[in-house]
């Protein structure tokens, strides 16, 4: 027995150390881009045209950021956002327990029937022209309610909750609050609210992420420039930035202004992203319980 013990750990040893060799390439070459961008942002307009930027910081300045946030409407761009995601993941929570719970519960009559009707909107939609018209005759066009109504609730995630219903919460504490006279919606906000934190942080960051980084809708139905969110904001900023034929007439000012769209691309990008990076490791804890919900049973 110790000698294949012995065997065994040997070849666990190879296996290993092909993992970490594997794994480190893969890691390097998903931090390497994060690295160079990073870098980039911090670096010179001449550097960054050049191509001098490999890794650190070359001729370090902030002229990309100050660029960035002398525009006034980063400020409010980022105020927009930040509304767009705090409030319409709020709706997006509110609703998809409103549905996944129902939904989950063994004596729900019909709900066959409703997660057909829900799954069935995930194979098929009106599309991009119908939906346009039913936001407008809502009235709800360069309004604020256009970037939240529309994506308010996001099937996949109604069935990932309701699978964490299904399977996390016993039918057992069901009965025992029904036998004390329990309500439903009590025991949906005493009992099952607070054993749901891992799949409610993992479900609300999906839909962060997604309010975060939305620009489309804005394109669509907003209008006036101080609903934009950060994304479209930002994306002005490059449009106006880009070189004009007009002033290829000027090579200096045309080279100048190559060197400010090219350092634009990587602060934008650090600027959008840090929101994002700081709140991820507070849920990180919650992603393999709540992500990985149904694989395994028994």
């Amino acid at each position: 027995m110790r000698k294949s013990a012995m065997r065994e750990s040997g070849s666990d040893r190879v296996f290993t150390v092909v993992n970490y060799v594997l794994l480190s390439v893969f890691l390097i070459m998903v931090l390497y881009p994060l690295i160079y961008v990073v870098s980039a942002s911090f670096s010179s307009s001449s550097a960054v045209i050049s191509g001098k930027v490999w890794l650190w910081p070359v001729e370090p300045t902030l002229e990309g950021y100050r660029a960035v946030f002398k525009n006034a409407m980063v400020a409010k761009g980022f105020m927009n956002t930040l509304l767009y995601t705090v409030a319409g993941t709020a709706i997006n929570l509110v609703l998809s327990v409103m549905a996944a719970y129902p939904l989950s519960r063994k004596d729900f009559r019909g709900r066959g029937v409703f997660m057909l009707l829900f799954v069935f909107t995930m194979l098929f939609n009106g599309g991009l022209i119908p939906t346009y018209l039913l936001v407008k005759d809502l009235g709800m066009m360069d309004t604020v309610w256009s970037m939240l109504i529309p994506g308010a609730l996001s099937v996949w995630n109604v069935i990932i909750m309701r699978t964490y219903f299904q399977t996390t919460i016993p039918n057992e504490l069901l009965e025992a609050s029904q036998l004390d006279g329990c309500s439903d919606i009590r025991f949906l906000r005493s009992v099952v609210m607070p054993l749901s934190g891992p799949i409610l942080a993992v479900i609300a960051l999906f839909y962060a992420v997604g309010h975060w980084n939305q620009y489309f809708n804005a394109m669509i139905y907003l209008k006036s420039s101080d609903l934009y969110p950060l994304q479209l904001v930002l994306r002005d900023i490059l449009v106006q930035n880009e070189i004009n034929i007009e002033m290829l007439g000027d090579a200096k000012t045309a080279a100048a202004r190559q060197g400010l769209r090219e350092l634009l691309k990587y602060s934008l990008i650090v600027v959008t992203s840090v929101p994002l990076l700081i709140v991820y490791p507070f849920v990180q804890k919650f992603f393999v319980k709540g992500v990985m919900i149904g694989s395994l049973k028994g």
